[in-house]
């Protein structure tokens, strides 16, 4: 059914919305090989999910796709369809759809329905480990998503303040233990600065998991008025658990950011922070709210006059303090022991066993033990990136030093380090395909020692001009 909207929507639109629009296409092909019991982290991770853990894989896709290519335009409309072919060494065989959606564009306001690829948060595009809240760690969920995506100026600010934000509903379909939980992620963003050199950043994003069905206690509150409550962070009504009417109905996620940028003869220099609460009230970012001394701190510097080297990155990962140990004692509530991404359903924070957020707080595709959620959300991460071009070849380098400590309670203090070195190459011969080599390895006791390469080829293109 989903495959007949988009194609109905394709021939429709070019009945309806003539002009100078094409429909590009991209094919290609990748293969892993590796050592150890997994995958090299960074063969894997921060790749949407794309990219099988077993440390012997394949995949081929394919994908036809209208973007939007009318930016002054009052109205534009666009749709992606990319299926992926999937198999490892473990005999496994996938076939999905990675991204299916429409989209429409009326001025600054945008809506989309369907999976596609995001972005969220103020961190590094290329370089960074990856969003504390959302990370580019899993497949893309089935949304309906409404907001104006760019920043866009307030009136009658001459430029200087510029806003953007959105409101997504979207549904969780990997159905590993509960079946059917929901995604409300709302989130807004303002930046200062307009067109002078200097940019100052905040933003909040709200994400709760709720709704669902629990295979042994049933469906959980759903509906239009448990959305009201869920949208507004509220207690559940009688149809809740009992912690649910004590607390807030569902699983609420709560992170803020800073971001302050300065631009000189074509040098950005960055400076960015990310936090989480996950317990109510919500403070904003203070010097003294109680987990202070969590979150992402990340600083890039990047330029357009050197080449060989386009940018350089420093990210601190922190998620130790969880704002103390106890949530209560001797009667006290603390409000401590956040223990992150291990909410109120058992799958905790991920999707298809793939953290949403920051991929070092560990997957749960890694337990042995048959545990649904992640058994490491106490790290301490020092990473490093540097991108640029030589002689044609662009190349992208990640290092990541951690320290593991399990979750609260745990006796662990385990260190990683994940490096990887890829490389790009655009051939114009055949008209014209890209080529990328990736190299990576895994030293240490936590996920074990293992050193791969990826090798991936592509061909894109513009299948039709109408």
């Amino acid at each position: 059914m989903k495959l007949f909207f988009l194609i109905y929507f394709f021939f429709l639109s070019l009945i309806a919305f003539p002009g100078n629009d094409s429909i590009r296409y991209e094919v290609g092909i990748a293969d892993v090989a590796s050592s150890g019991e997994f995958a090299p982290f960074w063969l894997q991770h921060n790749r949407y999910g794309k990219i099988s853990p077993s440390p012997s894989s394949g995949m081929i896709s394919g994908a036809i796709e209208k973007k939007f290519d009318k930016p002054h335009k009052l109205f534009d409309y666009g749709f992606k369809a990319n299926a992926l072919v999937r198999y490892d060494s473990n005999k496994n065989l996938d076939i999905f759809f990675q991204e299916l959606y429409a989209k429409a564009r009326f001025s600054v306001f945008n809506l989309s329905v369907g999976a596609r690829e995001q972005i969220f948060g103020n961190q590094d595009s290329t370089l960074s480990s990856g969003g504390l809240l959302f990370s580019e760690n899993t497949r893309p969920m089935p949304e309906i998503s409404a907001g104006i995506e760019r920043f866009t100026p307030v009136p009658l600010t001459f430029g200087i303040v510029e806003i953007k934000g959105g409101l997504r509903h979207a549904l969780f379909t990997d159905n590993i233990y509960t079946k059917g939980i929901l995604l409300h992620h709302k989130f807004g963003y303002l930046r200062i600065g307009g067109m002078l050199p200097v940019h100052l950043e905040y933003g909040i994003e709200h994400a709760a998991q709720w709704g669902g069905t629990d295979p042994v206690h049933g469906p959980n509150p759903s509906g239009f008025k448990n959305f009201t409550r869920i949208f507004r962070a509220e207690s559940g009504g009688k149809d809740a658990t009992l912690s649910d009417q004590i607390n807030i109905l569902g699983n609420h996620i709560v992170s803020q950011g800073l971001k302050l940028e300065a631009e000189a003869a074509g040098w950005k220099l960055s400076g960015y922070w990310q936090n989480l609460s996950e317990d109510p009230p919500v403070v904003f970012i203070t010097a003294n709210r109680m987990n202070i001394q969590d979150g992402l701190w990340g600083i890039s510097l990047k330029n357009k006059s050197f080449p060989y080297i386009k940018g350089v990155l420093y990210e601190l990962l922190n998620t130790t303090d969880q704002s103390g140990p106890y949530h209560d004692k001797d009667g006290l509530i603390y409000g401590g022991a956040d223990n992150y991404f291990r909410g109120a359903y058992p799958e905790g924070w991920s999707y298809y066993s793939r953290t949403i957020g920051t991929p070092f707080v560990t997957s749960p595709l890694y337990n042995n033990n048959r545990v649904l959620s992640t058994q490491n959300n106490r790290v301490r991460v020092h990473h490093f990136g540097l991108e640029g071009s030589v002689k044609g070849f662009e190349y992208r380098a990640l290092a990541s030093f951690s320290r593991n400590y399990g979750v609260l309670g745990s006796q662990i203090d385990i260190p990683n380090n994940s490096f990887l070195l890829e490389i790009n190459k655009h051939i114009t011969w055949l008209s014209g395909f890209d080529i990328s080599l990736s190299a990576a390895g895994d030293w240490g006791k936590y996920y074990g020692n293992s050193q791969g390469v990826l090798i991936s080829i592509r061909k894109k293109g513009i299948l039709l001009d109408y």
